[in-house]
């Protein structure tokens, strides 16, 4: 048992990656940043993998998770063709922008450039993983604070169905960054005119987005030739002797102690680049897009959503307080003192006819039956009425009082008054 000099920084930074790689996610979903979205969620894959193998084979070689060394293998091998992949639709995109021939204004075109960069950047890392077991010579390797990695048989096959992928796609996407800074330093201006008027993409997102591609593809290229010639120096290279001879004995597992691939520096070197390489992706991508406007933005809305929660839980605990400390009074007390009916209030009777008018009045000589057939009787106004101490003083139509026969013969009538009936 060695100890490990990374650990527990290593576990710590590569769980770190894993989160900050997916935190301008959600946004560049909404723009429809296809490879962008792809390249982080292969670069979160790839820390999340290799946190666990740090935290589960951290000073032990033994095999203790079989099923889980299946899987991890296979998205090494995934991870390290899916990485520069989604970089070179990156480039892609950024090449078409700059020759101003791609807007994608409609949900149509979206879709389409959806869909290859999907075909890339997954479908292919997949055919890659399947590949790779045509030249697998055993089930996996453990190394000791490292954990599992794909045992790939050195063979001329090998160098072409593994080994070579990283290189061509690095090649390929340095062709197109290439090709975008030419016409970029052409056509600055009109470029410029061209991402505020008819894109989605901001003149500050594509700078990044290629400052990204360029970073990649100078990590890529290296890297990728620098596994090759390790690949080539550390051992013979064994002739291809067909399926059989490759997959002889295929269920064997090598556990390798650290002090014996830490002794060797055709191993040393790789496996451990191998491995930082994916955490620094993280932070160089958060570099680049964690502290962009439209990151703060997005910053400040979950802050001010996390506030309010907060806010709410404090002023419902605060209330429970005072309720307890009978401060304020509870819901039985709120619902005893809603129970109580209102006061009683007793309006005055509306006066009768006879009572506003006088006996000696017109309108109070009336009959009912004339009132069915002359109306305007109603009309009259107090103007035309003669004074008497019961008439106000405030001109009044009865017409307006009593609309028709019925409510007019419904009035109460108070002791002393008058009949209307002749």
């Amino acid at each position: 048992m060695t100890i490990d000099p990374t650990w527990p920084a290593y576990p710590i930074v590569s769980f770190i990656g894993f989160l900050i790689a997916l935190v301008p996610l959600p946004w560049h979903l909404q723009a429809w940043n296809s490879g962008t979205c792809y390249y982080m969620i292969w670069t979160a894959l790839g820390c999340l993998n290799e946190f666990v193998n740090s935290v589960l084979f951290a000073q032990s070689a033994i095999n203790v998770a079989p099923v889980w060394c299946d899987i991890s293998t296979r998205i090494i091998i995934g991870q390290s063709v899916g990485v520069p992949i989604a970089s070179l639709c990156i480039s892609r995109r950024l090449y078409n922008i700059s020759r101003c021939s791609n807007v994608m204004v409609t949900r149509a075109e979206k879709r389409r450039i959806f869909l290859q960069d999907t075909l890339l950047c997954v479908l292919f890392p997949i055919i890659c993983m399947v590949l790779s077991y045509i030249v697998q010579g055993h089930r996996f390797n453990i190394f000791e604070n490292l954990g599992c990695y794909p045992a790939i048989y050195n063979t001329l096959p090998a160098y072409f169905l593994v080994y070579m992928w990283p290189i061509l796609i690095g090649l390929v996407s340095s062709v197109y960054c290439s090709l975008s800074l030419v016409i970029l330093f052409k056509r600055h201006a009109q470029f410029r005119e061209f991402l505020q008027t008819g894109s989605a993409l901001t003149v500050s997102r594509y700078y990044r987005l290629m400052a990204l591609a360029i970073t990649e593809i100078l990590f890529t290229i290296p890297l990728g030739v620098y596994e090759l010639y390790s690949n080539v120096i550390d051992g013979a290279l064994h002739p291809w002797l067909g399926w059989n001879d490759t997959h002889f004995d295929f269920s064997v597992v090598l556990e390798i102690p650290a002090e014996v691939w830490r002794s060797n520096p055709n191993l040393l070197i790789p496996l451990e680049m191998s491995r930082w390489v994916l955490p620094i992706c993280a932070f160089v991508f958060f570099a680049y897009f964690g502290f962009a406007e439209e990151a703060r933005r997005h910053y400040k809305m979950v802050l001010k959503a996390v506030s309010d929660r907060f806010a709410f839980f404090r002023l419902r605990t605060a209330s429970r307080l005072a309720r307890r400390n009978g401060v304020l009074p509870t819901h039985a007390e709120k619902l005893s003192s809603q129970d109580v009916l209102p006061p009683y209030i007793a309006y005055p009777r509306p006066p009768a006819v006879a009572q506003l008018y006088g006996k000696d009045s017109k309108i109070a000589t009336v009959s009912l039956g004339d009132l069915a057939t002359t109306k305007s009787t109603f009309d009259v106004g107090l103007s035309k009425v003669p004074s008497t101490p019961s008439t106000p003083s405030t001109p009044y139509s009865a017409g307006s009082a009593f609309s028709d026969r019925g409510s007019f013969a419904s009035l109460p009538s108070t002791p002393g008054t008058p009949s209307l009936h002749h």
